[in-house]
């Protein structure tokens, strides 16, 4: 039934009431579709259409919710849209306020990266960091044989190091084949008797390309598989800002392919001019050799006499010792003689009687001398003694008890010295002035 006339909403009321029944019911949701008519007038906001196969809707993200949109917006992007319905008054225009844009399915694959990344980084599987061989004897490469990475690594071994081994292992670098390729690519590898890990490793490289197109290398048992690789892995995949498990699953992570490979071989041309500056510096350190030794067979040379002169001059030198050994023996026999007959001078010069009866008397004196001493020394000490006596019978505890005390000893030898330490019935040893007493206590008193 209709409503009257006079109850007409303005178009202003209209668009009013649906703006806020739109806002109210539908609050803030996500929508995913494809930007088209993307545009960017002076104010700084950003308009465009959102669609799908069926259907699309206009779009509106305003400059204050824009600049923190990192990723670039064009005609063609999937994404992902936070925002709220609303509808633009003035021209009736159903439209979507966002406060967010991300590109669609990138977000769930970051995600899963991240959960993957965390689960094997707990359980030990990005703690390889084994050292591969530089050079290696033989280097397994893992890629595809018609990518750009192959040829990017062969030319620059080719530069480098020629005398590398390099056996190419064509897998699917991309795809759902990919992975489960690989995986059994390693195995395989690993099972090879021939294979030293000492003498060789394990290229694992791709060129460049979205989180898609390198998304078999976060295969989760492709980096267990890279992790128990018996072999040393070098994983070099996608350019320097791409990261895959693969990266940390392995030994070693090259940015690029080209610099994985400059990274697992030396430089010929380098290791030619280190060896050239070598030889040279061996060269001038051989010339500078001869020429010290040249002038120090010289100087030999120089210094170098026939043997008879040699012997000449030591004959005559003994000669000259002999004579000198006998003039010093002549004048030592000589001095010898004239001290003797000094002595035997002075000798008959003394009167012997004489000098014995005075060191008689000095010694008859001296015995004299000596048994005074000993008598005034010990009569000395005799009576000190005798004063020490005194003084000791003085402090004597067994003076007191001449005077009548006697000393009371328990069993053990101790001094009783108050009646409340014994017992009726205890046995004390009294000790007298004369003699000794064996006693028991019958009571205790305390005066």
């Amino acid at each position: 039934m209709s409503s009257p006339a006079s109850k007409a909403l303005s178009v202003s009321e209209l668009n009013r009431r649906t703006r806020q029944t739109l806002e109210r019911d539908f609050g803030e949701l996500w929508v995913e579709g494809e930007l088209s008519n993307v545009s960017r007038p002076a104010s700084g906001h950003i308009y465009f259409t959102l669609k799908d196969e069926r259907a699309q809707i206009r779009c509106a993200l305003f400059r204050q919710r824009a600049r923190f949109v990192g990723a670039p917006m064009r005609d063609g992007d999937q994404v992902k849209l936070r925002g709220r319905v609303s509808l633009f008054e003035p021209r009736g225009d159903y439209q979507l306020l966002v406060d967010a844009v991300q590109a669609a399915g990138l977000g769930e694959l970051l995600a899963a990266f991240e959960r993957l990344k965390k689960q094997l980084e707990s359980e030990g599987m990005f703690a390889n960091a084994r050292p591969l061989p530089f050079p290696p004897r033989r280097l397994l490469v893992l890629s595809s044989a018609s990518g750009a990475a192959i040829r990017d690594v062969l030319a620059v071994l080719a530069a480098r190091w020629p005398l590398v081994e390099v056996t190419l292992i064509p897998v699917p670098v991309q795809g759902v084949e990919a992975a489960p390729a690989m995986i059994s690519a390693i195995a395989l590898l690993n099972r090879q008797p021939r294979l030293d890990p000492a003498r060789d490793a394990i290229l694992l490289t791709r060129g460049g390309g979205s989180l898609e197109d390198l998304w078999a290398f976060n295969n989760e048992h492709l980096a267990r598989a890279i992790f128990h690789s018996r072999l040393p892995v070098m994983s070099a995949v996608g350019h320097e800002v791409d990261v895959t498990l693969a990266d940390f699953a392995a030994d070693v992570r090259a940015p690029t392919p080209s610099a994985a490979a400059e990274r697992l071989v030396p430089d010929q041309h380098a290791l030619k001019r280190q060896l050239n500056e070598q030889q040279q510096r061996l060269r001038r350190c051989l010339e500078q050799r001869l020429q010290r030794e040249s002038q120090r067979l010289d100087n030999l040379r120089l210094r170098l006499r026939h043997p008879g002169e040699a012997l000449e001059r030591q004959r005559r030198y003994l000669e000259t010792l002999a004579l000198r050994l006998a003039r010093a023996h002549h004048q030592r026999l000589a001095e010898q003689r004239r001290h003797l007959e000094q002595l035997n001078r002075r000798l008959a010069g003394q009167d012997m009687a004489r000098r014995h009866q005075q060191a008689g008397e000095r010694l008859a004196q001296a015995r004299r001398r000596l048994q005074h001493a000993m008598e005034q020394q010990l009569a000395q000490h005799q009576r000190r003694l005798q004063g020490l006596g005194r003084e000791l019978n003085a402090v004597s505890p067994l003076a007191v008890l001449g005077r009548g005390y006697a000393i009371a000893q328990d069993e053990q030898g101790q001094v009783v010295r108050r009646a409340a330490d014994t017992q009726p019935g205890q046995l004390l040893k009294l000790r007298l002035g004369d003699g000794r007493l064996s006693v028991e206590v019958k009571r205790r008193f305390k005066r």
